[in-house]
């Protein structure tokens, strides 16, 4: 009994030693394991805890075999290690912080943008900066199709929207254009007529601008234009309209006589005239009422504006004084300065024939990115002061070193064009596409470029957070 008792009190000590043993052991592992993944890492991590699980397994089956509540606490234990192994790979990795020149190397490699983003519905953004009130749908879509959706859902007016601004714009044509028949009948205007975005396709967002523009017939004879490079501005995109021929002709020959300054007909004076007919002379309450809309001559403007309410409808109208003398458009829109006697070339009509002309020949979707970029640039802060002229003249640039422009290139494309603005922003000089001698950014402050610049910089990595600002207003 006694032998039999220091027996089965040996086996007992044996087993207390043997779990002592298995803990400390285990206590180790897992001290281990917990700083392997500060120091290795987490790919070291793993590789570590799997060599020591089986280290330990080995040692386990050499000493004793385990009995079955051993076999089921090992089989938890390697189950809890390749939970931990997970969690550790699952664990997001905090987002780095691009730095200036990070962006600049997206810019020498813009397809590495493209593919990151097409890998996107396959997976979850791990970033805590994405917006939680965004939809799983959107989470879920390429680049190119966030760029439809958004074409679809916040560039594109209704058509009933652009009908009515239309039909609206038309009656205030016809009612300036007859009081000014009235009231200056001297002078010879051509017939107003529609221009802008809205008859062309082009606006987005909402149907609430139109240009009128009101031609100006000469007398060819007794006035002739000067190029921008011969006067005294000595900028290609400005003209001179001079009177000729004053020694045969005196001064009163001409009906726009009462507009010459130093010998060239002032767009500055004639902009006067016609500012004080719209604010003192039309009866706009009476055009108004007839027209069940509210119209008011905005004062302070330098420029000709009305703004026009029409229940929910707001529209703006901007009266543009134009000359044309065979493929040249000059409006009566001089830059701001002292000089009030240039005239501004415009390209307007080229640009949309040209990109027109582009889409139909390749079925090509220039028209499409172009109003794109309209929509996110529209209500910027920044970007805001970059015009449907200057993105339509950086496509036509593009379209001469890219030649696929079908729909399902729209995000390369996309991503091209704000890289390329980006360099233009860089140099300050937008060459127009029709005169490469014209600085379309000349206008701009030096301020305004770099903001802009920053804006599209630091957007090229990530250009669908552009449409994500739109959609959050």
């Amino acid at each position: 009994m006694k032998g039999s008792a220091r027996l089965n009190m040996a086996e007992l000590v044996h087993k207390r030693g043997k779990r002592r043993d298995d803990n400390g052991l285990g206590g180790a592992v897992d001290f281990l394991l917990a700083n392997a993944r500060l120091v290795l890492g987490v790919g070291g991590a793993a590789v570590l805890a799997i060599a020591t699980l089986v280290v330990k397994r080995l040692i386990d089956r050499a000493t004793s075999s385990p009995d079955e509540d051993d076999a089921k606490a090992e089989q938890k234990s390697i189950e809890e290690s390749w939970q931990d192994l997970s969690l550790i790979k699952a664990a997001p990795k905090p987002p780095k912080k691009q730095s200036r020149a990070d962006l600049s190397k997206s810019l020498l490699s813009p397809s590495a943008t493209l593919p990151a983003q097409a890998a996107e519905p396959h997976g979850h953004p791990t970033s805590p900066e994405t917006p939680q009130e965004e939809s799983g749908t959107l989470l879920c879509l390429t680049f190119q199709e966030k760029l439809l959706s958004y074409y679809r859902n916040h560039v594109t007016i209704p058509e009933t929207d652009v009908a009515l601004g239309k039909q609206l714009a038309k009656d205030i044509c016809i009612e300036l254009q007859s009081f000014l028949q009235n009231k200056c009948p001297e002078l010879p205007f051509g017939s107003m007529f529609l221009s802008g975005s809205l008859c062309d396709d082009l606006q987005v967002v909402a149907a609430d601008h139109v240009c009128f523009m009101l031609p100006l017939v000469f007398e060819t004879t007794l006035w002739s234009l000067i190029p921008g490079e011969d006067t005294i501005v000595q900028d290609p995109q400005f003209w001179m309209i001079r009177r000729t021929d004053l020694e045969y002709f005196p001064r009163g020959s001409s009906p726009w006589d009462r507009f010459i300054v130093g010998g060239y007909l002032s767009s500055n004076v004639l902009n006067e005239v016609l500012h004080k007919m719209l604010v003192a002379s039309v009866n706009w309450p009476a055009i108004g009422s007839m027209l069940e809309c509210l119209i008011r001559p905005v004062v302070a403007s330098e420029e000709l504006k009305l703004e026009v309410t029409h229940y929910k409808t707001q529209l703006n109208i901007t009266l543009c004084p134009v000359t044309e003398a065979g493929d040249k458009v000059l409006l009566a829109m001089p830059p701001k300065g002292l000089v009030g006697n240039l005239w501004r070339q415009s390209f307007y009509r080229s640009e949309v024939s040209k990109l027109k002309d582009l889409d139909a020949a390749d079925s090509g979707a220039r028209r499409c990115c172009l109003k794109i970029l309209k929509g996110v640039c529209k209500n910027h802060p920044f970007l805001s002061k970059l015009t449907g002229s200057h993105l339509t003249h950086v496509l036509l640039h593009l379209s001469e070193a890219e030649s696929d422009w079908a729909e399902e290139a729209l995000a390369a494309r996309f991503q091209h064009v704000l890289e390329s603005l980006v360099g233009y922003l860089e140099t300050g000089f937008l060459p127009c596409y029709f005169n490469s001698q014209i600085n379309l950014f000349c206008e701009l402050l030096e301020e305004e470029i770099d903001e802009m610049g920053y804006a599209l910089y630091s957007a090229v990595s990530q250009p669908d957070l552009l449409l994500q600002e739109r959609v959050d207003k």
